[in-house]
């Protein structure tokens, strides 16, 4: 495997790369196609794949840099038209890397029309010691549209003994239905500050699972609590409020984090979208 981290250092020395990916997505005839496919810099979809048959259309986002340095900036913009239906998912985990004094962003759009449906499913990201990062992320959907999606974030790299011991992670997410605003967060995770009850209680790993487009009923939240208690122990919750549901994980392992959230998904996805769920084949390369 090539040094990617000695790869991005050198970079570092040089112009922070701009980034950006346009992608959309819409119905031809029964087929959801990739019709929109646009690139500056490293971020790109190679091509489209349909491993569940022609309704759902799976697109692999690359970074071929294999991390972010401080100062990158990452685009992505990602519009699914009315009855179309979109997973998006990355081949492996994203890693930013040192600030070098500059502060890395990552801006994600998601639009879905009427009727449309997006799934949003990346691997883990990972923040190496002193990263400095702003993430944002917008959905808007339309009436009787649905969102599906997930993140997993690492604090750090508890495998090679290092903590996220300064720097600082920003975070904004919000979501529309129909031009309403249904859901708003933003918080930041300092490093060295973790332990804080208010943080992530002195753990690693903190993932989250939001769905929107339609109220869960209280059977179906059963069964997801029966699920994750039958794994284990888990530091654990779902919820739902103002027509979103939202299921969160602590802990220091992302293998567990992605196991649960994945979980939660297999229950999720046949009650909001009407199909089972099916694993992005990258992810078992």
């Amino acid at each position: 495997m090539p040094d990617t981290t000695a790869i991005r250092d050198d970079h570092a020395a040089s112009q922070p790369w701009q980034a950006s990916l346009t992608l959309g997505f819409a119905l031809d005839g029964s087929t959801t196609r990739l019709y929109d496919n646009l690139h500056v810099g490293p971020l790109r979809v190679q091509k489209a794949l349909y491993p569940e048959g022609d309704k759902v259309c799976h697109a692999i986002i690359v970074h071929p840099p294999g991390g972010v340095v401080g100062g990158d900036q990452l685009s992505i913009v990602a519009s699914v038209a009315a009855n179309a239906h979109a997973l998006l998912a990355t081949p492996g985990a994203a890693k930013w890397y040192k600030a070098n004094g500059k502060i890395s962003r990552q801006q994600v759009r998601l639009d879905v029309a009427a009727g449309g449906a997006l799934e949003w499913l990346p691997q883990e990201t990972i923040f190496f010691d002193t990263a400095h990062v702003q993430l944002e992320q917008e959905i808007r959907l339309g009436a009787a549209a649905h969102y599906l999606g997930c993140e997993i974030l690492c604090m750090g790299r508890r495998s090679s003994g290092e903590v996220y011991a300064s720097g600082c992670v920003r975070q904004r997410s919000s979501i529309y239905l129909d031009g309403k605003l249904i859901w708003w967060e933003q918080g930041a995770l300092l490093g060295g500050q973790l332990d804080s009850p208010l943080s992530m209680q002195g753990q690693t790993v903190c993932a989250t699972f939001l769905a929107a487009g339609r109220q869960v009923p209280a059977p179906l939240l059963a069964e997801i609590r029966n699920d994750i208690a039958a794994d284990g122990e888990h530091q654990f919750g779902i919820t739902q409020t103002r027509g979103v549901l939202v299921a969160r994980h602590l802990g220091n392992d992302s293998e567990t984090a992605r196991r649960l959230m994945l979980a939660v998904w297999y229950r999720l996805r046949p009650f909001f979208l009407q199909r089972s769920a099916v694993m992005p084949r990258i992810w078992q390369t």
